[in-house]
């Protein structure tokens, strides 16, 4: 008979903090710690795409290969299994910033939220998985112009 294969350590020590920071219970608690976290993990994601799409990091005070820069942030509210949940989607002065986690006019991002959550428990870093060519949206989510 085949063993089961062992848990990747990265993803227990995730679960064990999230289990220590938020006191969780009950499954209900669970969902509303991770419901909690989905909106800092996108936030994240989106501005390691704008960093990407800009050139630059945020705060670097170098010499910059574009004139478009940062222009604040735009809230926004996602709808997922967990919930709704509150985004700041960062803009640029060209308006130019066009994001693949979260589709300018989409707040559906119901079939992502898995593959978000699998990437970082194999250890993803945050600026790999805002630039993952292979994450997209479920086809309901995505807006044709």
């Amino acid at each position: 008979m085949a063993r089961k294969p062992k848990r990747d350590p990265r993803t227990v020590a995730i679960a064990k903090v999230i289990l220590e920071q938020y006191n969780c219970k009950n499954a209900e608690d669970m969902q509303d710690a991770i419901k909690d976290i989905f909106g800092p993990m996108f936030e994240v994601m989106l501005q390691g795409e704008m960093d990407s799409h800009l050139g630059y990091e945020s705060n670097d005070h170098g010499p910059k290969s574009t004139e478009n820069r940062r222009n604040g942030y735009n809230n926004k509210t996602l709808k997922s299994t967990y919930g709704d949940i509150p985004v700041e989607v960062p803009r640029d002065r060209d308006a130019s910033f066009e994001p693949r986690v979260v589709p300018k006019r989409t707040r559906d991002v119901s079939g992502i939220e898995d593959k978000v959550l699998a990437m970082y428990a194999r250890g993803t870093s945050q600026r790999d998985i805002a630039v993952y060519d292979t994450l997209k949206l479920p086809k309901k989510s995505v807006r044709i112009p």
